[in-house]
């Protein structure tokens, strides 16, 4: 929720110097939906403190303090509970660390992996993607469109086996290097999907389940899928 957002919901149940049921109802809703941080309740708090006294005057004290309360409140109990410990692994080559965790969350993935990196030419790491298309995991594929046809190349062997794949159309490359599994795993670095990432190059990625990474990641991967075009 934005802060004008919030402002014009706070100042339309001002006018009568109480929070009803239905507005107090319909606020908690809004709120939950925003799962607010720390920093985005300390925003709602000084909106509301603002309102109270812009408005306030000897006549209305009393039943503008009472709105007060009653918004803060509110605003407590929306308050998303501490968020849990977030996990966070990294890897690095050379050496074969970085493909067998890759192998090993295309394996365990059970619903989705969307995956979006500029070149996948590791035969190790592309069987794992066609397994999991196999038994019934939504995966999806991006990748640039001039590596795509590179020899070697394993986004014309996933597309023939019924994987969508989408590329970008553009002189310039799509770049990315990262995977989201079932939606709660983010894997991200330099890394190529190769094996000269594998066995010579000097690459790293981190794999997290942060869940605003997760969500800022989707995003993008979602933006990009809507834009690019079919292999």
């Amino acid at each position: 929720m934005r802060p004008d957002e919030l402002q014009t919901i706070l100042t339309q149940t001002i006018d009568d110097y109480r929070l009803s049921r239905s507005e107090r109802k319909a606020l908690t809703s809004r709120l939950e939906d925003a799962e607010l941080d720390e920093s985005d309740q300390a925003l709602c708090h000084n909106i509301a403190f603002r309102l109270a006294r812009e408005t306030i005057d000897p006549v209305n004290s009393s039943s503008v303090l009472e709105w007060l309360e009653d918004v803060s409140k509110v605003l407590r109990r929306s308050a998303a509970p501490p968020a849990a410990a977030t996990n966070v692994e990294a890897c690095f080559t050379p050496g074969d660390d970085c493909w067998q965790r890759i192998a090993s969350l295309l394996k365990s993935a059970r619903q989705a992996i969307d995956i979006c990196v500029f070149t996948i030419t590791d035969d190790r790491v592309a069987s794992q993607i066609l397994d999991a298309h196999r038994r019934g995991v939504a995966v999806r594929v991006i990748s640039d469109n001039d590596k795509a046809h590179d020899l070697g190349s394993d986004t014309e062997r996933m597309a023939a086996a019924g994987v969508p794949v989408k590329v970008d159309a553009k002189p310039n490359h799509m770049h990315h290097k990262f995977a989201i599994f079932d939606r709660t795993r983010l894997l991200t670095g330099s890394y190529n999907w190769t094996r000269s990432a594998s066995e010579r190059n000097e690459e790293n990625f981190l794999i997290t389940d942060d869940k605003r990474l997760v969500r800022s990641f989707e995003t993008e991967f979602n933006r990009l899928w809507d834009t690019f075009g079919e292999f």
